[in-house]
């Protein structure tokens, strides 16, 4: 999805002052070469990794409070406290007494642990991007001064 087009004065040695068109997406992150994402932009790309991560979060969530509620027939409260100390690594807080429910949460808890690293890297993606560009933009142009 391609946010804005921005045409800019290029003053690389290669292309000696032609006009190069960058776009820019809030999917898709700029490579080494382009210049820096501007803020209102990155402020964008940013909210939408938090969008993107809190709608996971939600549907892992409900998935929890889902199975529990079917296999153990906890009420949806409990079915919520259940799956939220699953998902943020406390364990369960009701006894698991049926066998559905036994294997529906050793399943959720592997889930759990790999839907926690997969949102942690959705939502901090585009600042650890940003801070990696930064570092390859000084050193592009500290290679251009020797």
């Amino acid at each position: 999805m391609v946010i804005q087009k921005i045409t800019m004065n290029t003053d690389a040695h290669d292309q000696e002052g032609d006009e190069a068109e960058i776009s820019y997406s809030l999917f898709k992150l700029e490579p080494r070469n382009a210049p820096m994402l501007p803020r209102p932009l990155f402020y964008r790309r940013a909210a939408l990794g938090a969008v993107i991560g809190f709608g996971l979060l939600s549907i892992a969530l409900f998935a929890g409070m889902l199975g529990y509620h079917v296999t153990e027939h906890l009420s949806w409260l409990d079915s919520f406290v259940n799956a939220a100390m699953i998902l943020g690594g406390m364990g369960p807080v009701a006894p698991v007494v049926t066998n559905a429910g036994k294997l529906f949460a050793g399943c959720y808890a592997l889930f759990s642990g790999l839907a926690f690293i997969t949102i942690a890297g959705v939502m901090l993606a585009p600042f650890v991007h940003r801070v990696f560009h930064c570092f390859h933009l000084t050193d592009d142009s500290a290679g251009e001064k020797d």
